[in-house]
């Protein structure tokens, strides 16, 4: 089969298709024939290397982080998923690879693809939606009436996560450019805030949660808008000790993630704020609760641009600008 790999790690441009063997299929996994897949500054940073102390990857690697296609064969212990079924999934963080034409996927990470979505949709959907699920729901179990700043609304998460907030009842505030702010607010946000002439950190005040996905200036920044008994929750890092333990890294990593976030824990300890890291973990049982909101129309795809699949390295280079709205698509079939 044709896939993207790369070969070594890098801040260049790297990556190429090649030939590579066919997924060999466990007990528990579902062959998937891979027709659409996105990209996520996931992939970029692992091609950086930016992941390699906590996700030991062997290379050559095969990039790639979301799946929609169809089942082509089933492992003999599957009992959820038959051949021809349409499925996507974001796979377990060790077996990545949606940069191909097939990749083997367990079943307990896959869930059935919507009816009223495209292919293409429906790959831009998994990581995003799961990022947004596990901040909102399981990790800040955001409440109606509750008031959550997203950061980064116009992103592949922001999109996601401003309509599962707003279905959840809350109040929500997000960031912006200039030239995405009524795009923004279109998608339900109730406060857009363009961080080019705007300082977040003077104008709200009072919030339950914030979603961070941006720097360290801004996640510092973040503790101002919350109010004792606040959630501050970021994907971009730093890591947490809980976040070690959680992935059994090793004592002396463990360490590591002590001192990296020992600052931003200490400055929201002083405040009565909880300061957590939430890095997305593949599940099918929240995918297909995400797959019923999709089909009652409560949150809808946003794709930004589709590429044919000799395009990944076209496709990662957008990404990186930070420019996407939404989500980046290639169409593998």
């Amino acid at each position: 089969m044709k896939a993207f790999i790369i070969e070594g790690y890098s801040s260049k441009n790297v990556g190429r298709l090649a030939e590579r063997p066919e997924p060999e299929l466990r007990a528990d996994d579902v062959l998937i024939r891979v027709q659409a897949t996105s990209v996520n500054l996931l992939d970029a940073k692992i091609r950086k290397g930016e992941f390699r102390l906590i996700l030991p990857y062997q290379l050559p690697l095969i990039l790639g982080n979301d799946v929609a296609g169809v089942v082509v064969s089933v492992g003999p212990e599957v009992t959820r998923f038959r051949s021809g079924d349409p499925v996507y999934a974001r796979p377990a963080q060790q077996r990545i690879g949606t940069f191909a034409q097939y990749i083997a996927v367990n079943e307990n990470d896959l869930a059935l693809i919507p009816d009223n979505l495209s292919r293409e949709e429906a790959a831009s959907l998994p990581l995003v939606s799961l990022t947004a699920w596990q901040v909102l729901v399981e990790t800040a179990k955001l409440k109606k009436g509750q008031k959550v700043l997203i950061h980064a609304g116009s992103g592949g998460v922001g999109t996601i996560a401003i309509q599962l907030a707003k279905h959840l009842g809350a109040f929500v505030a997000t960031t912006t450019s200039t030239a995405n702010v009524a795009w923004v607010k279109a998608l339900g946000a109730d406060v857009v805030i363009d961080y080019k002439t705007q300082d977040f950190s003077t104008l709200l005040h009072d919030y339950d949660v914030v979603l961070n996905s941006l720097g360290g200036d801004v996640l510092a920044k973040s503790l101002q808008v919350l109010k004792p008994g606040g959630q501050l929750i970021s994907i971009s890092g730093p890591p947490t000790p809980e976040f070690a333990t959680e992935q059994g890294l090793s004592w002396g990593l463990k360490q590591v993630m002590c001192l990296l976030s020992y600052r931003i824990r200490r400055q929201a300890k002083r405040r009565g704020i909880r300061y957590s890291f939430v890095f997305m973990r593949a599940s099918g049982a929240q995918l297909s609760e995400i797959s019923a909101l999709v089909e009652a129309g409560v949150i809808k795809p946003v794709v930004d641009r589709v590429f044919p699949f000799a395009g990944i390295k076209d496709a990662l280079a957008y990404v990186e600008t930070g420019r996407a709205k939404g989500k980046v698509v290639v169409r593998v079939e």
